[in-house]
């Protein structure tokens, strides 16, 4: 009988070691993330408060502006229902000073040339700018002389483009022009 002899020593070191089968490491973990997601949040926050602010701003500017109309238009129908002429000069007088007032804190105490000014800021043509001149003397003069539908058009005129901001000159800028 042949005895199974064990393999030499060296034959067992020539197979290595027992090795496991390769395996992969687990998947990355979705939180945190990477830095640049952070940042890519953070644009992204800001540009929509950006966005909400730009847009409260512009609803508040609208809202305005359609109340300074009504107003004028108010003014207007008061006028047709009671026809005071010097009571409609003096409404769209006061309306043109406290629109102008945004621009100007000095407009509401500018008489003749600064007024004629501050006024001329607004790109309006030169008689749209007497008919708002001419409002200044309709209020104490008799009402025969008062062209109301004229006035009332040159107001309108002035107050959309005076209710723009951007359409307003600079003041540097008017000084050079005048």
């Amino acid at each position: 009988m042949i005895a199974s002899v064990p393999p030499p020593a060296s034959a067992a070191a020539s197979q290595g070691p027992v090795l496991r089968d390769i395996h992969l490491p687990p998947d990355p973990s979705w939180w945190p993330p990477a830095p640049g997601w952070w940042v890519l949040g953070a644009l992204s926050l800001l540009a929509l408060l950006a966005v909400a602010w730009l847009w409260r701003r512009h609803r508040r500017t609208q809202r305005q502006r359609r109340h300074v109309l009504a107003e004028l238009d108010r003014l207007l129908r008061q006028h047709r229902c009671d026809d005071d002429q010097a009571a409609l000069a003096s409404g769209l007088h006061q309306l043109l000073r406290r629109v102008a007032r945004r621009h100007d804190a000095t407009a509401a105490q500018q008489r003749g040339e600064a007024w004629r000014r501050t006024l001329a800021r607004v790109p309006v043509d030169a008689a749209t700018l007497q008919r708002l001149l001419a409002l200044d003397q309709a209020i104490y003069r008799a009402p025969a002389t008062f062209d109301h539908a004229a006035a009332s058009s040159a107001v309108r005129q002035w107050l959309r483009l005076a209710l723009q901001p951007r359409k307003w000159k600079p003041l540097a800028q008017e000084s050079a022009d005048a």
